[in-house]
Formats: structure tokens, C-alpha cells, sequence
């Protein structure tokens, strides 16, 4: 009995760290007690993946002096920001929550999944937040002809149906749509060469675009 106890603790702790790594609640479990301590006041939370995380790392004074708070996780799909949006975000109390999601979807990071089940994702999120009087702000997919990591899914016509979604779910819910696509494409629905060393992040100057077309909408 003693030597099954064991084993039924084993696997459910595997199955704990599992589902921690998976979701990423650890990441900013730290901060986010920090946070809840000093009983900090947040306007606006920035909630994605890649995207949204390296944004701090490129331009950290974007977030400082404007006491806007990042919970970006690279390589995140919408399904596992779901997963966290409680901890991340509803937990901190944000008065508006920033959600930029889809692109590791679309490049099959966990696995093949459709546009209609990303936008379902999506939903949740901004039901989860809503029901808590958190305000949402939706943005479009950034472009991307191919993925460094996974090529050959030729994601551009498929990032813009679902942006298409995107807006459309926006309009339906009189939620604030950031389009950052139709401002930062090439003429082959990919990011422009000016934004972007890689063809999915932002440089520099793709954070500073960024900033430029979001601004407008967080007054």
C-alpha cells in the first residue's frame, strides 16, 4: 500500500510540473506576489507570447513609465494563455488587459489547431475578463510569411482570415481592435524587412511602429 501511495503521488507530481511548464504559471508567479503586496495599481497589462515579452526586453522604458505591465511568454499558444489568465491577469486586477495571441498557434507550437478554435480561445479570455470589469483591447495577428522554426506552413493567409475573425468578434463585443497588420506588412502579407530580423519579431523599429499604432487606442 505504502509502495502504491508512492506511486499515485509520483505521477499526480508529474503531472503538476507538467502542466506548470506547460502553462508557464511559474514564469511570473514571483512578480506577480510582488505585485499584490504593494498593491499596485495597473492600468493596461500586456498579455501574448514572444511578441509581447521580448517587447520589455527591446524598449523596458515603454513599460516603466507608463506602469504598464508585461505577462508575454515566448513560444505560447492562446491555449495555454487561458490556462494562465487567471493567475496573470485576473489575479492583478489590471482596469485594461491587452491580449495579442495566434501566432504560435498558427505555427502548430502545440500541435495542428484551426482558426475557429484560436478564436475560441480568444473568447474566453476576454469573457474571463469582462466578467471581472477588466476591460479588454484586442489586437491583430502581427504578419508573417514563414516561421524560422517551422517552416513551410505558409502562414500569411491564414493569420489573415483569422485576424478578419478577430475584427469581426471586436465589432460584435464594441471591444477596441489594434491592427497592427495592414501597418506593417510587405507586399507578400509578410512583416516588412524594416520591422523585423527574423520575419515574426519585431526589431527596434517594429516595437516603435507598434507603439505608435497602440498609443491611440490607450487613451
Amino acid at each position: 500500500m505504502k509502495q502504491l501511495l508512492l506511486s499515485i503521488f509520483s505521477i499526480l507530481s508529474l503531472q503538476m510540473f507538467s502542466q506548470n511548464s506547460f502553462a508557464g504559471y511559474e514564469k511570473y508567479e514571483q512578480e506577480n506576489l510582488a505585485l499584490k503586496n504593494k498593491h499596485t495599481h495597473i492600468k493596461y497589462l500586456f498579455m501574448g507570447d514572444s511578441i509581447t515579452e521580448f517587447w520589455k526586453a527591446k524598449n523596458p522604458d515603454f513599460f516603466s513609465e507608463n506602469n504598464y505591465i508585461d505577462r508575454g511568454i515566448s513560444g505560447q499558444t492562446s491555449s495555454q494563455m487561458v490556462l494562465r489568465f487567471q493567475q496573470d491577469v485576473i489575479d492583478l486586477k489590471p482596469k485594461n488587459v491587452i491580449i495579442l495571441a495566434g501566432t504560435n498557434d498558427i505555427a502548430q507550437n502545440s500541435g495542428l489547431i484551426s482558426n475557429e478554435k484560436i478564436l475560441d480561445n480568444i473568447k474566453s479570455m476576454v469573457e474571463i475578463a469582462r466578467y471581472n470589469n477588466i476591460k479588454v483591447v484586442l489586437c491583430s495577428v502581427l504578419p508573417a510569411y514563414d516561421f524560422s522554426w517551422k517552416k513551410g506552413l505558409n502562414p500569411a493567409s491564414k493569420i489573415m482570415i483569422l485576424n478578419t475573425m478577430i475584427k469581426k468578434y471586436s465589432k460584435e463585443k464594441k471591444l477596441k481592435y489594434v491592427d497592427y497588420h495592414s501597418e506593417m506588412q510587405d507586399e507578400r502579407n509578410g512583416l516588412d524587412k524594416i520591422y523585423t530580423e527574423d520575419g515574426v519579431h519585431p526589431n527596434e523599429k517594429g516595437y516603435q511602429k507598434m507603439e505608435n499604432i497602440l498609443l491611440p487606442y490607450l487613451h
